[in-house]
């Protein structure tokens, strides 16, 4: 006999994850996070523009239709879990096109709105997700990068139990000189 019950997969310790919505307050709160060029200019390959609605609408888009799994993450109310309080991040597991989705892995992507960084957040969100993917989407790697000059999310990252897998040299340009791309995978069974 089983010992599997009905559960709510969308919490965790201090969050919610939830659907991103099509309404005011979740564009407002992307719009946000997308126009942080500091958070920006630390997690996007892009060359820096200012971030007109046009874009932060197809960002919201994508995150919503387009990945394996995207969700804004929200606090949870410590004295009644239903609640859902204020939005700190959104986080996605990328998808693959349909004739890649045999190899079974995917890529995290995440930001965390700019009074919320430092507090634990964002690794709880990249835990949710890796157990998210590795024990719902039946996922085997899960892959998470960063540009060298982010030395906060490298760290973050071997702390939480990545394994960095390859670098990128000189592959990004950024405020005058030429930076790497760090590849940090992780194995389900890891």
């Amino acid at each position: 006999m089983s010992t599997t019950k009905p559960f709510d997969p969308f919490r965790s310790e201090r969050v919610i994850h939830r659907a991103v919505k099509d309404v005011a307050w979740d564009t407002d709160f992307v719009h946000g996070i997308q126009s942080d060029a500091e958070a920006q200019s630390g997690s996007s390959y892009g060359l820096l523009r200012p971030e007109t609605m046009k874009t932060t609408k197809e960002f919201q888009q994508y995150v919503a239709e387009e990945c394996l799994l995207g969700v804004i993450i929200c606090l949870a109310d410590p004295s009644n879990r239903s609640l859902i309080g204020k939005q700190v991040g959104i986080i996605c597991l990328k998808s693959n096109p349909p004739r890649l989705a045999h190899h079974r892995w995917s890529e995290i992507s995440i930001d965390i709105a700019r009074e919320y960084r430092g507090k634990g957040y964002g690794g709880e969100a990249i835990l949710w997700s890796l157990w998210y993917g590795f024990q719902m989407a039946g996922l085997h790697r899960v892959q998470i990068q960063s540009f060298s000059f982010n030395e906060g999310a490298m760290r973050l990252y071997d702390r939480l139990g990545f394994k960095e897998e390859g670098r990128q040299r000189d592959s990004m340009w950024f405020n005058g000189g030429w930076h790497d791309n760090v590849l940090y995978g992780m194995l389900e069974d890891e």
